[in-house]
């Protein structure tokens, strides 16, 4: 699909990066490794053709199409949803206008053999391309990212958000059947089911895939190589994400002692030079100061030595029982999110809070952790060992937004510290700089309030940096040195990792599965979860489920109730309908005989595959195969 030979790029006349060269074909999946600023989003731009080649060659292939989604909205925003994703398949909307023009040339009576033979090769390449059922395998990955209902097609993209135009970028990327795709942070904004299908749905492409990418989970279960960006350089490496960190963490451990070895070396000589400079053996100490000379300095990249590190403090043992949470109801509208639900925190449990985006995930921690403005919160009362009794709870809903009931009893001592995935309070005080937000929120004088921060990345100038110049990593870092700072015996966390690169998030990482104290966290990173997390607890179906066991535990009972789902799914059938003594709804009808038909034609498919496989074939399976799921899928919202 592609080969880069010697690709060279240059920023504001300084190099950024030199000597890079790869080639990829269909179905390898190349992730790029590298510190932010190291040329990632950069390189992907100029295998798309929107940046510049300062020196080297890109070769594609004959026809190859490329697709790139990044970080930047769509600029046009009074267009639908349908119209913007239909639109990341030109050759689809071109092919479909050459054959309408022919099709009308020829009921104006243009029979001619060239006409004829032009509409027929139109119409081949577009059969082979996906044919007339490519507008709904086009709009299918919406369905996979999240855009569920099918009014949403028609909405204009003004009027969604920017994490929904984001999902709407990739989904239009996807749709275009590209040869090459380039994908720039395509996780951002997923939940957990989206990342799940979108991993299967890349793994299934036959195309040629690069992928800049935060999420470690994700990275190890798509890639097939990583080209390394470091110090303007490119190094290839065949195989897993992970393989290639294990590699990588060998080749820094041996170029530490190399750089040892090599420093023994240069003291011996320098020993040597100072002390036989003059006497007798004056040429030997020259000759030796010449081989000094000589050496060139094995040396680390200096922004090696800028890593996140940092651990938080004991913190003051609270009572058993931290939080209960029982008669939870969270409605939102006429929709109800959460019925009946109930939830414990325990002193030392680590519990993961899981489910798709806009289950109410996040309005429920911060009811938890107080941090939405309540109607009703009840009195102080304690019984006789110290604990709060339940008090009753009812949260305002905040711009329209949940409305949370229930009773919450809190333990004895316990010390909430609330992380937000907004970080709306970081000016709280009238704080304008990283230093005096530092000082007003955790109290400490000025010099401390440095040292803290600068465990967090913020050295020197960096303190004084604006609140308002800062970048979403800088935001969250400073978020998490004020977090470290309050003592905590409680941790309640909204997206921790969000803007942080994959460095810092292992260093919260090790931080958290470290913490001794209690924590509540909803995170998309997988890996984080699974490092992190010792239960499991699940908003899904309008309940709180709770796995023991953590991550892993869950996705098994996920996964075993998945397949017992699949094993009773109704199907639509003659006989069924036949011995109904009611008739079914007349679109449920309708959605039957379409099963039918569209089954009928998988069927005959699969016997032409059968008889001899062809790429065109194949195609068409995908295509039928897709079409009855989706059949199924509406026939069961339907009757449900």
């Amino acid at each position: 699909m592609l080969i880069a030979s010697d690709l060279k790029k240059d920023l504001s006349g300084e190099p950024l990066f030199k000597g890079i060269s790869f080639k990829l074909e269909a179905r390898d999946r190349m992730t790029l490794s590298g510190r932010n600023g190291a040329g990632k989003t950069t390189l992907l731009r100029m295998l798309a053709g929107e940046e510049s080649i300062d020196g080297g060659e890109l070769v594609f292939a004959k026809g190859a199409k490329v697709k790139l989604h990044d970080q930047r909205p769509p600029r046009d925003r009074d267009i639908s949803l349908r119209d913007y994703i239909l639109a990341g398949a030109p050759e689809m909307l071109e092919l479909e206008e050459r054959l309408a023009g022919l099709e009308a040339q020829m009921a104006g009576g243009d029979y001619e053999q060239a006409t004829l033979n032009a509409y027929a090769d139109t119409q081949a390449a577009f059969d082979l391309a996906g044919g007339y059922t490519w507008r709904d395998q086009a709009l299918s990955t919406l369905h996979g990212l999240g855009f569920n209902k099918p009014e949403l097609l028609d909405r204009k993209l003004e009027t969604f958000s920017g994490g929904e135009l984001t999902r709407a970028s990739l989904a239009r990327a996807l749709a275009g059947s590209p040869d090459l795709l380039l994908l720039d942070e395509p996780t951002n904004h997923l939940d957990i089911a989206s990342l799940e299908w979108l991993e299967s749905h890349l793994v299934s492409l036959n195309a040629a895939i690069v992928v800049v990418a935060h999420d470690r989970w994700f990275l190890e279960a798509i890639g097939t190589s990583v080209l390394e960006l470091e110090a303007g350089r490119a190094k290839f490496f065949p195989g897993t994400w992970h393989a290639w960190r294990k590699e990588k963490a060998a080749r820094e451990l041996a170029l530490g002692r190399a750089i040892e070895k090599q420093q023994a070396e240069i003291d011996k000589l320098e020993k040597f030079v100072t002390r036989f400079r003059a006497g007798t053996r004056a040429r030997q100490a020259q000759s030796r100061a010449k081989q000094l000379g000589k050496i060139e300095k094995l040396e680390r990249d200096p922004r090696d030595r800028e890593g996140l590190a940092f651990a938080f403090k004991p913190p003051a043992r609270s009572g058993r029982v931290v939080f209960e949470f029982s008669d939870g109801h969270m409605q939102i509208g006429e929709r109800v999110l959460l019925d009946g639900g109930e939830l414990w925190l325990e002193r030392g449990e680590h519990v993961t809070l899981v489910g798709p985006n806009g289950a109410g995930k996040t309005t429920l921690i911060e009811t938890l952790a107080g941090a939405r403005p309540f109607a009703d919160d009840g009195s102080d009362a304690r019984d006789a060992t110290g604990r709060a009794l339940a008090t009753p709870v009812q949260a305002v809903a905040v711009d329209g937004g949940p409305v949370v009931t229930g009773k919450l009893s809190t333990g004895h001592n316990v010390k909430v510290g609330f992380l937000s995935q907004h970080a709306e309070s970081l000016g709280a005080g009238n704080a304008r700089t990283v230093l005096e937000a530092a000082v007003k929120r955790t109290g400490l004088p000025p010099g401390q309030a440095r040292a803290l921060l600068g465990s967090f990345l913020f050295s020197g100038e960096d303190a004084e940096k604006s609140l308002e110049g800062l970048s979403g990593g800088e935001r969250q870092r400073l978020q998490l040195a004020i977090l470290v700072q309050s003592g905590a015996n409680v941790l309640i966390l909204d997206e921790p990792t969000n803007h942080l690169d994959i460095d810092s998030r292992e260093a919260l990482e090790d931080a958290l599965s470290r913490f001794e104290g209690s924590l509540i966290l909803i995170s998309h990173d997988r890996a984080l979860l699974d490092a992190v997390g010792t239960r499991t607890i699940a908003l899904e179906d309008q309940a709180l489920r709770s796995y023991v066991g953590g991550w892993p535990e869950y996705l098994r009972v996920r996964a075993e109730r998945e397949a017992a789902r699949a094993e009773a799914k109704p199907r639509p059938a003659r006989t069924a309908r036949a011995n109904s003594k009611s008739p079914a709804p007349p679109k449920a009808s309708k959605l039957e005989a379409q099963i039918e038909a569209a089954e009928e034609e998988l069927a005959g498919v699969e016997r032409e595959l059968v008889e001899g496989w062809s790429a065109e074939a194949a195609e068409r399976y995908d295509a039928a195969k897709a079409k009855v799921d989706r059949l199924y899928a509406k026939y069961e919202q339907v009757t449900s």
